[in-house]
């Protein structure tokens, strides 16, 4: 187990979200961007439309700052925000994909030299030749892809590996084409989206074509995309979907997802038609903002409906091994915390802070409340998923009652000794302002 990484207010879960969502940008406009580079080129060369390859040049150079200046950081920043807020998650995917992610980089390393030598070399070597390093890095790029979704997948669909523990039974799991369909789809989307972006900033007669390229695109991804989510929706398991009908959020994001598809639908069919008014960059990046909003709603829905699992069959979304995983020899720790007391199992808690007495049963309360609460709470009035706004008022018997009947929620069970769930309950009315225990109550139940 490792240590607690807390961010009052906003919570370590949201700061995570956040930089994940926003990559979804520039990973798949850099995904999908050259594909349709890779179309128009060839249009312009075969119809000797020098405006076209104008076009292609601020385009490339576009997606070569957008996409790898903050696509980097973001993607950096994903790794580090998972690395100190969920480690041990981390470390378990690490143990199995390491090799995955070994060869996703290989592909990264020869997209970030494609489109150097793609972009510096416009107008300098042979045309048909220019247009093969373009696609070299198309198919970097989605095969980077084609990596990335067999581990996103496993997360929420681990398949055979929580039998096996095998590379393949967890890459190749239940949603992994559904998904890898749906992202292809969308990455032709968020091209369509972005090149309308950049050709509103151009005064040539390359405008109009773009214009209508993008909006083909663009639909052609999203009505794509609609069809695979159909798809993904019907391969989810039974706690995922009964998470999507019955968490409130969750259904809300769900239909914001559905709305801004409509929107962009509606965006891409005027552009595609020739309505050449909705080309112009104030335009096109606000439509750049509604569709990251649809791109908040659907990742949200598809990180919610995995609750209370950060690994479905594995590990609780408080990184606590909730089931048996014989392939690996690992066994469930909530049984051996309910016996023998999470404090006293968990390696980092201070000596004196193991066993729950008079003196310290308000800061072993904190501690426990902290380690099972805090990868979906934060503890301060006015914070997100607040447990002081959630539990208002609530006094620690009823808290005690309430961490009984966790497992019946889509969160984790409480898992620890009995004085620890009432140290737990006790501190959760302190948070509340309710009415607190006992000592006595707290260490002995009475």
């Amino acid at each position: 187990m490792y240590p607690i990484f807390e961010i009052p207010v906003v919570g370590g879960p949201i700061l995570m979200a956040a930089i994940a969502i926003f990559h979804i940008l520039p990973s798949h406009l850099a995904t999908g961007a050259f594909w349709m580079t890779y179309f128009i080129e060839r249009k312009a060369i075969q119809e000797d439309r020098p405006e076209l390859l104008e076009f292609l040049k601020k385009f490339s150079l576009s997606i070569l700052i957008f996409c790898f200046v903050t696509g980097s950081l973001t993607g950096v920043g994903i790794w580090f925000a998972a690395t100190v807020i969920s480690p041990r998650a981390i470390s378990g995917l690490i143990h199995t994909y390491v090799w995955g992610w070994a060869t996703e980089w290989v592909f990264f390393v020869i997209e970030i030299v494609a489109i150097y030598v793609y972009y510096y070399t416009f107008g300098k070597i042979a045309p048909k030749l220019h247009l093969r390093i373009g696609f070299i890095y198309a198919v970097a790029a989605w095969l980077s892809m084609v990596i990335i979704t067999g581990i996103l997948g496993f997360m929420m669909t681990p398949g055979k590996w929580l039998a096996t523990g095998g590379f393949f039974d967890g890459f190749f799991n239940p949603t992994y084409w559904p998904q890898l369909c749906f992202r292809t789809a969308m990455m032709f989307a968020i091209a369509g989206t972005y090149a309308a972006v950049i050709a509103g900033a151009m005064k040539n007669g390359g405008r109009d074509t773009i214009r209508k390229i993008a909006g083909r695109w663009g639909l052609g991804g999203l009505a794509a995309a609609g069809l695979f989510a159909f798809w993904y929706y019907h391969s989810l398991p039974t706690n995922a979907m009964e998470n999507l009908q019955s968490i409130a959020y969750v259904k809300i994001m769900y239909k914001l997802a559905i709305v801004i598809a409509v929107v962009m639908a509606i965006y891409f069919f005027l552009l595609a038609i020739g309505q050449g008014r909705f080309v112009n960059v104030w335009v096109g990046s606000l439509m750049m903002v509604v569709l990251l909003a649809g791109v908040v709603g659907g990742e949200s829905t598809r990180e919610f409906v995995r609750r209370p699992y950060l690994i479905p069959g594995y590990m609780y979304s408080n990184q606590i091994i909730g089931h048996d995983f014989d392939a690996r020899s690992i066994s469930s720790e909530v049984e051996r915390f309910n016996s023998k007391g999470l404090l006293a199992s968990h390696p980092l808690v201070p000596t004196d802070l193991k066993a729950i007495t008079e003196e310290n049963y308000l800061k072993t309360g904190e501690i426990l409340v902290k380690v099972e609460c805090l990868a979906c709470h934060t503890l301060e009035a006015g914070g997100r998923n607040s447990l002081a706004d959630i539990l208002d008022g609530i006094d620690a018997e009823s808290a005690y009652y309430l961490l009984e009947d966790l497992e019946r929620t889509y969160m984790p069970p409480f898992a620890g000794a009995g004085p620890e769930r009432r140290a737990a309950a006790n501190y959760l009315a302190v948070v509340a302002g309710g009415e607190t225990g006992t000592a006595d109550w707290v260490v002995a139940g009475e």
